[in-house]
């Protein structure tokens, strides 16, 4: 005979089921791979996120990795590929991620910077001591994008200079991808190429601010002559086919980051962001409708 007490003991143990359904997702992700691109130099990607991912594993209580990716849509691959959970997407990837993966792909949270700002922009940069004062000026001088699936790097400036009546295959001398924003910075202040496309937050943050910072640049080698319209902060994003308590529990750990572990924030934001904010898809419809409208034109093209 059936123990009546077993009956209500599982009854009652039924009632707390969800709260012990969040720990199950360490019996089938044992680690988590956090994914990084390469807008950085290698040494510098590894410090400023390795601290993040030591916070995460003591906070989620398994290993979390570094993933390094060559480029930009290698995020992509390793996420179609379930080899990455959480990864944070330019907004022009995540736009590429969504055409790949479908809802697979989805956004989490976003930064707020320290003004109240949830996005930032692309700029093009010139050296300081050079005559150029704005893109018509840079007629037949070369060019440097940083990556074809980069949004500040290449997508807002390729679409907005050609709306502004500058088509860059036209109206540069040369344009090259230079594989990273660093890598398009350090050339131009080397002098090997006479404008690049970049970001920048304000004018306290961004690549050109974070280069001088580490001492990579001098101060005031460079300035800004163009400048994009607002894009939307890049979203961490995640698989939707991951369990929902490990998605919840990384946001989590993500937010309350400031305050537990402040260091560890500062370093990856390089103190210019004040807080988190939720993102959704439809925060980058106009970014996407911008990289079609980019990839449109490409096939449009000889041998596109």
């Amino acid at each position: 005979m059936i123990d009546r007490r077993l009956l209500l003991a599982g009854s009652a143990s039924s009632l707390v089921l969800p709260a012990f359904a969040q720990q199950d997702w360490r019996a089938t992700v044992t680690e988590i791979r956090f994914g990084v691109s390469s807008a950085e130099n290698e040494a510098a990607a590894i410090a400023r996120n390795q601290p993040v991912v030591d916070h995460l594993a003591k906070k989620l209580g398994v290993p979390v990795k570094l993933y390094r990716v060559s480029d930009y849509a290698g995020l992509v691959e390793a996420m179609r590929a379930d080899q990455l959970e959480f990864a944070r997407f330019g907004p022009a990837v995540y736009s590429l991620g969504r055409r790949v993966l479908g809802d697979k792909l989805q956004p989490l949270f976003r930064d707020v910077d320290n003004n109240g700002q949830e996005g930032y922009y692309s700029v093009v940069v010139v050296r300081a001591d050079s005559p150029y004062k704005s893109v018509a000026d840079l007629k037949g001088r070369s060019f440097a994008f940083a990556d074809p699936n980069s949004t500040s790097g290449f997508a807002f400036p390729a679409y907005f200079l050609r709306k502004q009546g500058f088509d860059p295959q036209a109206h540069f001398g040369g344009t090259v991808f230079s594989g990273g924003h660093d890598n398009s910075v350090l050339a131009l202040v080397r002098g090997q190429f006479d404008g690049v496309a970049t970001y920048q937050v304000n004018e306290n943050s961004g690549v050109v601010q974070r280069l001088t910072l580490r001492g990579m640049i001098p101060a005031g080698a460079t300035r800004v002559i163009w400048t994009s319209p607002l894009i939307p902060a890049s979203p961490f994003s995640t698989r939707a086919n991951l369990p929902q308590a490990l998605k919840d529990e990384f946001v989590a750990a993500m937010l309350a980051m400031k305050d537990e572990a402040p260091e560890v924030f500062r370093t990856f934001t390089d103190g210019q962001v004040s807080r988190y904010a939720p993102a959704k898809h439809e925060d980058y419809l106009d970014v996407i409708a911008v990289t079609e409208e980019l990839e449109a034109r490409r096939k449009q093209k000889p041998g596109g």
